[in-house]
């Protein structure tokens, strides 16, 4: 049975200075989101690969739910063509109604926002605190060294090997929207099992 795939949150960065590798990844993921009818739910920013996915989500007929600390908003930084805009007065109520309004997580390649996003998010499933798909789009090897890293702390027990089902990795943007179909929400079992 298939997940049922309303809203899905994208992590990804907000830097000018990219690879088109990487931009070309984040329309084409902006566009198999609009093709599925999925909202989109992000940062919210203006620049690099967020507004890229942004864009082209909306380019293609489809909606965005941006989320953005309110001193953000006050420097511009906020995209001003979004479907909903909505300010929060801390970066951590920005993460968490990002993740509240999701029905599961797509991480594009980004800095140190957009990795420490990913690792919260996977700490939440751990806890059971978030149940749904966690996607690593790992466009051009760009998350090879940090699954690395995950799996090195599995194997020296930091976590345990059940922690591992928490994330699927993807190789393209049609393959990460997919797996958010097909991976299961977690239950009360699979909880359990993960549990630290």
């Amino acid at each position: 049975m298939e997940n049922d795939i309303k809203n899905v949150c994208v992590y990804s960065a907000s830097s000018t200075k990219l690879a088109n590798v990487y931009v070309e990844a984040a329309e084409e993921l902006g566009r198999c989101l609009a093709a599925r009818k999925i909202n989109l739910i992000n940062g919210a920013g203006c620049i690099g690969l967020m507004a890229a996915v942004s864009d082209a989500v909306l380019v293609a007929g489809g909606t965005v739910t941006g989320v953005i600390p309110r001193f953000m908003v006050e420097q511009g930084w906020h995209h001003t063509g979004l479907t909903r805009l909505i300010e929060t007065e801390t970066m951590h109520e920005r993460k968490r109604l990002m993740a509240d309004l999701s029905d599961g997580i797509i991480a594009l390649p980004g800095g140190c926002g957009t990795l420490e996003e990913l690792l919260e998010i996977i700490t939440w499933k751990q806890l059971g605190l978030y149940l749904h798909p966690v996607i690593i789009l790992n466009i051009n090897g760009f998350f090879d060294p940090l699954l690395e890293m995950l799996q090195k702390a599995m194997e020296e027990n930091f976590m345990r090997k059940e922690h591992g089902a928490i994330w699927k990795v993807a190789s393209t943007p049609e393959e990460a929207v997919g797996l958010l179909y097909a991976v299961p929400v977690w239950n009360k079992e699979m909880r359990k099992l993960a549990a630290i």
